[in-house]
């Protein structure tokens, strides 16, 4: 039987997280220290650890089928893949940045000037549509301290709470693109294959679902089910169960937790009680 072969980053935040979401799953991985090739034992794939900047390439020659990367690194790599899901994790931004006590105009700022990055396509591009003429210095990491060494006028980097630009003196200007974990496969599948793919982003879509989802119950007069159903942003339609208090039901449902928010006093105001809002595992449409 054929196993899907699945990229992850060998190490980091990505890492942690994209072996977060597999668990979530169901699917157990148990590797060894410094083991890069892993087997599933209760699901059709293998787990290969890798450099994050060599998943693109990898993906693009069929050497692993899928991979959870960031969508910054398949955009700069600009390999021939396919993104099949967002993934709602390691959220970040590719930003300039310059020297704090530097004022700005916006991008122009780097028009004749030096600006050092590891997103050089990235960056080259983004400058192209505005007509910028910039100096790029391609640096494979700790690209912050090139403009306190000489060696640039600002970085592009890319940036998540931005204290490491803080920690250096470095204030964020303006931003590139914006990035989160992606699952990413070949062009190409074989039917085999496909299938294993389509049952792994089946259980991946009811775990995204249920991360930002909540399942609320509340108590409520029978004459204000019409009025407190038409409030709530539903899948469907909520479940009504009598309560033993006669003239009273519970209400259930799953709401948005975003939304929740914004229609808590409604719901209050139109008679609910004793709401609860309760996690979701995994929602199975």
């Amino acid at each position: 039987m054929s196993k899907l072969k699945i990229a992850i980053q060998k190490s980091g935040r990505l890492n942690v997280d994209s072996l977060k979401l597999l668990k979530s799953c169901g699917i157990k991985i148990d590797n060894g220290k410094d083991q890069l090739k892993v087997n599933v034992p209760n699901f059709p794939i293998e787990i290969l650890y890798l450099r994050n900047s060599d998943i693109p390439q990898y993906l693009e020659d069929g050497v692993v089928d899928i991979a959870i990367v960031g969508e910054n690194l398949l955009i700069e790599k600009n390999k021939k893949v396919k993104v099949l899901e967002k993934l709602g994790f390691s959220k970040c931004r590719v930003s300039l940045a310059v020297p704090k006590g530097v004022d700005t105009d916006g991008p122009s700022y780097f028009n004749g000037k030096k600006i050092a990055t590891s997103y050089p396509n990235t960056v080259g591009k983004y400058f192209a549509e505005k007509n910028i003429q910039a100096d790029i210095h391609i640096i494979s990491g700790s690209v912050e301290i090139a403009p306190n060494i000489g060696l640039a006028d600002g970085i592009c980097d890319i940036v998540s709470s931005g204290s490491t630009l803080f920690k250096n003196g470095l204030k964020e200007t303006d931003v590139v693109l914006t990035s989160e974990a992606v699952l990413a496969s070949s062009v190409e599948l074989i039917s085999e294959k496909q299938e294993i793919l389509d049952r792994l982003i089946f259980r991946i879509k009811a775990v995204l679902r249920a991360k930002n989802s909540k399942y609320i119950l509340m108590n409520l007069p029978n004459n204000k089910i019409d009025e407190v159903s038409s409030i709530l942003p539903v899948l469907k339609s909520p479940t009504i169960l009598p309560l033993a208090k006669e003239g009273w039901s519970s209400l259930h449902s799953v709401i948005d937790e975003d939304k929740f928010w914004e229609v808590i006093d409604e719901l209050k105001d139109a008679g609910a009680e004793g709401i609860l809002v309760v996690p979701i595992d995994k929602i199975v449409l």
